[in-house]
């Protein structure tokens, strides 16, 4: 094994989610204390740095242990295509403590301006380092917030499958982490309302658990006092397995095989010839 024994091989892939994971919080975390107790920046801001967080963990990871990045990924890998199971709980656990430790260091950095913006460390900045249903603002329950973050696992887990798959258009020239960068961005832009897409529970529990031992006492509740933590994690693992079983399900059985003549992006097939 090129990694050195077993054991060895799993640490670094352990380290490599670890540190992948902890460098998207960096960035993600980062810019929304930037815009939400500092005032810097806007929504744009927000969705332009989670996705050049998720480029930049990828490139981090990559090589060593695949740059999952996020347990939903993990369990749809495992699902669908041959990762093995005894690695899901490790590669989650470390992803959820690089999570951890990144919001931690932003708690600390952001530390003067987040005690102006909010000195009694409540729900106003809650948001920085966990989700809301609405964003704190709109009138989104849990079963919404719920649904929306199914439906937004879905359609990232069934574009990561599309992007990463070499039978069909996989991005050239070690592109494929940018693409999926701009996937998080798009999703950012246009599915962002109802629950803020975490659409990863290590993203979301991390920091949660960051903030709650950090002075938030409501980390655990929505800002109607339900207990809401529970949503972004049991609904990105749901959508992210329907997500990929539908590109499994719709696109794989009709794929080029290996030797077959592939068909450039926007060409109509040419027909079948006796």
């Amino acid at each position: 094994m090129a990694g050195g024994t077993p054991r060895r091989q799993l640490i670094g892939e352990l380290l490599a989610e670890f540190l992948g994971t902890m460098v998207l919080i960096l960035f993600g975390v980062g810019v929304v204390a930037q815009v939400v107790a500092a005032g810097i920046g806007d929504h744009d801001s927000i969705t332009w740095a989670w996705g050049f967080g998720v480029t930049l963990g990828v490139y981090v990871a990559a090589r060593t242990s695949g740059a999952h990045l996020n347990p939903a990924v993990t369990v749809a890998l495992a699902t669908f295509k041959g990762f093995s199971w005894k690695k899901v709980a490790p590669y989650c656990v470390a992803q959820t403590i690089g999570a951890f430790v990144a919001a931690l260091l932003v708690r600390w950095n952001y530390s003067e301006v987040l005690a102006k913006a909010d000195p009694g460390h409540t729900i106003k900045t809650q948001g920085v380092f966990s989700t809301l249903p609405g964003n704190g603002a709109l009138p989104i329950s849990e079963w919404g917030a719920l649904r929306d973050q199914i439906i937004g696992t879905a359609i990232l887990l069934m574009l990561i499958f599309a992007i990463t798959d070499l039978l069909n258009t996989p991005p050239g020239a070690n592109l494929a982490p940018l693409i999926i960068g701009f996937l998080v961005v798009a999703i950012g832009m246009a599915w962002g309302a109802d629950a803020g897409y975490a659409i990863n529970p290590a993203r979301d529990f991390g920091p949660r658990l960051a903030s709650y031992l950090t002075g938030y006492g409501t980390a655990w509740r929505d800002q109607y006092g339900n207990l809401y933590f529970w949503v972004p994690i049991v609904g990105p693992f749901i959508g992210g397995v329907i997500g990929a079983a539908v590109y499994r399900l719709v696109i794989t059985p009709y794929l080029p095989k290996p030797g077959d003549e592939l068909q450039e992006p926007g060409r109509v097939p040419a027909p079948d010839r006796e």
